[in-house]
C-alpha cells in the first residue's frame, strides 16, 4: 500500500515527487500561521451570520449538537480529500492536484469509469462554479438587506443600544424594495471584478478582514450581554425545518474548495493536517457559539442574518456597514474561482485584439447573472439554504468519500467498516441535498405567493 501522506525523499522506498508551487506567501511558500489565517478567511463569511436561524430551525439543543456532528464530518471529508490527493499525485507523478484533477484520476482507478474520467473533473468544476456564484448571489441579498435597513432607520438611529427584540424603530423612512438596492450595487461590483489581479485588492482585503473581525467581536458582545432569561426556547425544532438547518449549516462549512490550494502552497505541506484540525476546530467553535448565543439572544425573532436583528444605534449600524464593506470586497475573491474556470477557455478562441473587451464582457455578464438570480430570490435565509443544499452538500459531503473508495478500491486498503462509513456519509449528503433543496424551493414559492397576495390586497384596499 502506498503512503497517503508526504514521504521524506531522503529515506528509502517509494518517494513522492518534489513539489513545486505557485506560492502565495513568497518564494518559499506559506507558513503554518499564514495558512491558518487563509483557512479561517475561507470558512468565515455570511454563513456564520445565518447560523442562529439555523439553530432555531433545529432547536436549541439539537442545533448545536448537529453543528458539532456536521463539523466533524466536514473536517473528516477535507482530510479524505487531502489523503487522496497525496496518493494520486504520487501515483501520477504530479507535484500537486486540484479537487477536479483528484476526482478525474480517482475515476481512472475504476476500469468501467476510466473512459469517462474527464467527467469527474468537469462535474467538480461545475459544482465549484455553482457554489461560488451562489455565494455571490448571497452577497447581493446580504448587502441589499443590511443597507436597506440602515437607510430606513437613519432618522431614528440613536446612541442608545437598548434591547429591541423585533428590531423595529418607531418611525421608519419609506425606502425602495431590496431588489432595487441590488441593482444599485451592480455597477460598483462589476467595476470591482474588472480588477486584473487579486494582488491589487490585497490592501483592501486586509482592511475588510479587520472590519469583519471587529464587527464579529461586537456582535458576540451584544448577543452575550442581552440573552433573555429565563430561556424558554424549543429544544428540538420542527422536523419540516430541519432540512433548512442542514442547508444553512453545510453552506457555512463548505470551505473544502480552499483546502487543496492552501495545502499545495504551504512551505511544509506535511504540516497541513495540524493546520486543518486547528483551523476547523476554531471555525466549528465559532459556528456553534454564535449560532447558539444568537438564537438565545433574539429567540423567535432571529433573521436570516444576525446583523438584521442588531439595534438601530450608531454602534451597531456601523457594524452592519463595516461587515457590508468586507462582504463587498470578498465578492471579488469568491468571483475569482468561477471566472478562472469559465473565461480562459473562451479567451483561447479569441484574437489578441479582442481579448480584453471579451474578458470584461464575460465578467460583466457573470455578475449580472448572479444579480438576476438574487433579484428573483431576495430571501437571504432561503438563498443560503438552497445554495448549501444544492452544491455544498456535493463538494463537502458526497464527493470526498466516493473519491476515497475509487482511489483505494484496487489496493485492498479500505476495510469493510471504512467503506460502509464512506457510503453512509455520502448518503447523508444525498438525503440532505434532496430534502434541503425541496424544502428551500417550497418555502421560496410559498413566500413569493404570499407577497403577491399581500401586494394584490394592498392595491384592492387602495
Amino acid at each position: 500500500m502506498m503512503a497517503t501522506s508526504d514521504v521524506d525523499t531522503r529515506g528509502e522506498g517509494p518517494t513522492r515527487p518534489q513539489r513545486t508551487y505557485e506560492r502565495i506567501g513568497g518564494r518559499e511558500g506559506t507558513s503554518f500561521c499564514q495558512t491558518l489565517i487563509h483557512l479561517l478567511k475561507g470558512n468565515i463569511g455570511t454563513g456564520l451570520l445565518g447560523l442562529p436561524l439555523a439553530v432555531k430551525n433545529a432547536g436549541l439543543v439539537l442545533g448545536p449538537i448537529s453543528l458539532l456532528c456536521m463539523g466533524v464530518i466536514a473536517v473528516h471529508c477535507m482530510r479524505l480529500l487531502v489523503k487522496c490527493s497525496h496518493h494520486l499525485s504520487a501515483k501520477m507523478d504530479r507535484p500537486s492536484l486540484s479537487y477536479g484533477e483528484a476526482m478525474e484520476y480517482g475515476m481512472e482507478n475504476v476500469s468501467w469509469l476510466r473512459r469517462h474520467s474527464q467527467w469527474g473533473k468537469q462535474t467538480v468544476n461545475l459544482f465549484l462554479i455553482i457554489t461560488q456564484l451562489g455565494f455571490c448571489c448571497v452577497y447581493f441579498v446580504f448587502l441589499s438587506d443590511n443597507i436597506k435597513q440602515v437607510v430606513e432607520a437613519a432618522n431614528t438611529t440613536t446612541f442608545s443600544c437598548q434591547m429591541n427584540y423585533t428590531n423595529q424603530t418607531q418611525v421608519l423612512v419609506p425606502s425602495f424594495d431590496s431588489r432595487l438596492y441590488m441593482l444599485c450595487f451592480l455597477p460598483p461590483i462589476i467595476l470591482l471584478v474588472f480588477t486584473p489581479d487579486l494582488r491589487y485588492l490585497a490592501p483592501l482585503s486586509l482592511v475588510a478582514n479587520l472590519m469583519m473581525t471587529a464587527s464579529l467581536i461586537l456582535i458576540y458582545f451584544y448577543s452575550l450581554t442581552n440573552i433573555k432569561y429565563p430561556i424558554d426556547l424549543p429544544k428540538v425544532g420542527r422536523a419540516k425545518d430541519y432540512p433548512l438547518f442542514f442547508g444553512t449549516a453545510i453552506f457555512a462549512f463548505e470551505g473544502i474548495g480552499v483546502v487543496l490550494p492552501l495545502e499545495n502552497k504551504m512551505q511544509r505541506p506535511q504540516r497541513f493536517i495540524p493546520v486543518l484540525y486547528s483551523g476547523m476546530g476554531i471555525v466549528t467553535f465559532l459556528y456553534i457559539s454564535l449560532g447558539t448565543v444568537g438564537y438565545m439572544c433574539f429567540g423567535e425573532h432571529i433573521g436570516g442574518s444576525i446583523t438584521l436583528n442588531l439595534p438601530n444605534c450608531w454602534t451597531y449600524q456601523a457594524v452592519k456597514l463595516l461587515y457590508c464593506f468586507g462582504i463587498f470586497i470578498t465578492f471579488a475573491l469568491q468571483f475569482y474561482v468561477p471566472a478562472e474556470i469559465l473565461i480562459p477557455p473562451v479567451m483561447e478562441r479569441v484574437s489578441q485584439r479582442w481579448k480584453t473587451p471579451v474578458n470584461l464582457l464575460l465578467r460583466s455578464v457573470m455578475v449580472v447573472f448572479t444579480c438576476a438570480l438574487a433579484v428573483l430570490i431576495p430571501e437571504l435565509d432561503l438563498v443560503i439554504s438552497l445554495v448549501g443544499s444544492v452544491s455544498s452538500s456535493f463538494l463537502a459531503l458526497i464527493f470526498p468519500p466516493i473519491l476515497e473508495l475509487m482511489t483505494f478500491h484496487t489496493e485492498g486498503a479500505l476495510s469493510p467498516p471504512v467503506a460502509a462509513k464512506n457510503v453512509a456519509i455520502s448518503l447523508i449528503g444525498l438525503i440532505g441535498f434532496l430534502a434541503g433543496t425541496y424544502i428551500a424551493v417550497e418555502q421560496i414559492v410559498a413566500r413569493n405567493v404570499l407577497k403577491h397576495v399581500e401586494t394584490f390586497s394592498g392595491f384592492s384596499v387602495q
